[in-house]
Order: C-alpha cells, then sequence, then structure tokens
C-alpha cells in the first residue's frame, strides 16, 4: 500500500474524463502535493471518530444501495484506479485515504451504469440531504454518515480542494458520472459527487 493520507493532509486531485467508453467514470492524474503538515493539531474530538479499518460494505436504504466494497488504487499512468466493468455492482474505496470514520474524506467511486445497464452508483444523484449511508467495516464497526449536499460539477472544473482537503472531520465522498453523455474518451461530461460527515457508529 502506497503512504497514506495523515491528520490534516490533503490531496489535490482532478477528475475529468478519460476512462473508457460505456464505464460511466473516468479520473485524471492530477497528484498535488501533501498539503498542511503534521505539527498541526487535529481537531477536537466533539464527534464520532474511529481507528483505521477497510470498508468492506455500503449501505443507502433510501436508493436500495447493498454493495461490498473493495480497495482501489493508482493505475499505471497515475491516475485513479476505477473499479473493473467486472465489479459494477461493487464500490471502489481509495485506499491511500483515510478509511470510513478516520478524520478526512473517505472516498468512494463507482460506475453509474455500463453497457449492461445499471451499476452501483446509478441512483446516486436521487439522494436527498439527510439521508444515512452505512459503512461495514472490517473491524466490525459501522461508520454511520449523514448526506450533507448531493452536487454536480463539470469534470473539468472540480473543486478539488472542497471534495479531497477536509480533514476538519471524519468524512464521506461518492463519486459517480452524470449529466450529458459525449461519448469518445469524455464518456459523461460530469460528477456527481455526494458530501457526507459521520454522525454516528456502532459496533464491535
Amino acid at each position: 500500500m502506497k503512504t497514506r493520507w495523515t491528520g490534516p493532509a490533503a490531496i489535490v486531485l482532478a477528475l475529468v474524463g478519460v476512462f473508457a467508453v460505456g464505464a460511466g467514470l473516468g479520473w485524471e492524474s492530477g497528484w498535488g502535493a501533501l498539503l498542511g503538515g503534521g505539527e498541526k493539531k487535529p481537531p477536537p474530538h466533539d464527534f464520532p471518530v474511529l481507528e483505521p479499518s477497510r470498508p468492506r460494505k455500503i449501505e443507502i436504504p433510501s436508493i436500495g444501495v447493498e454493495a461490498p466494497v473493495h480497495g482501489v488504487g493508482l493505475a499505471d499512468d497515475g491516475s485513479i484506479a476505477v473499479p473493473s466493468l467486472r465489479l459494477h455492482n461493487e464500490a471502489g474505496w481509495f485506499k491511500d485515504g483515510p478509511t470510513p470514520g478516520e478524520f478526512g474524506p473517505a472516498i468512494m467511486v463507482g460506475h453509474a451504469d455500463t453497457r449492461d445497464g445499471p451499476a452501483v452508483f446509478y441512483k446516486l444523484s436521487k439522494l436527498r440531504a439527510g439521508a444515512r449511508v452505512e459503512v461495514t467495516r472490517r473491524d466490525g464497526a459501522v461508520a454511520i454518515f449523514e448526506v450533507n449536499s448531493i452536487e454536480r460539477f463539470n469534470k473539468a472544473k472540480l473543486p478539488a480542494q472542497r471534495v479531497y482537503g477536509d480533514f476538519s472531520r471524519p468524512g464521506l465522498r461518492l463519486i459517480t458520472c452524470g449529466g450529458q453523455w459525449r461519448g469518445g474518451s469524455i464518456g459523461y461530461a460530469d460528477n456527481i459527487v455526494v458530501f457526507a460527515s459521520l454522525v454516528d457508529t456502532k459496533g464491535p
């Protein structure tokens, strides 16, 4: 595993549609330097915070999602890898970032659709603020997040610092594609991003 994010550090990424036609999600390598530094004190623990543990399952009852989660890292070209089309009904957690429940934004990506039809995050844009997202972790704990907002961004204009750089509390970002279908190497024109915050935990 590559070096993990720690403390208030953040990574700057850019999302653009460079993945294969029909994949529904694309990432461009846009790695910046880690921001912040270890000398900064973390925020006070006035909300639940969990120790690191990899996610195993994600559940979003309001849109009927109950799916396995597997880790994704970097592709050979330095971009973030997306889930294989064979795993279109699974979510991919960016394994070089925070685990769900740690300080910082845990990032999960998933296809909206493939040539075979709807995929795991097909209904992501139908989420509403206040919806619950539960992530079961390998240690048996369940991180419970509340959706703050669901937003759509042009892939070339994604506010990377806002999406990836908030280490003020444990958060979750769910990302898929949406908007107009452009085809070619672009796919969909936009990214749907769900912003959510940790509000509770249960178990183990």
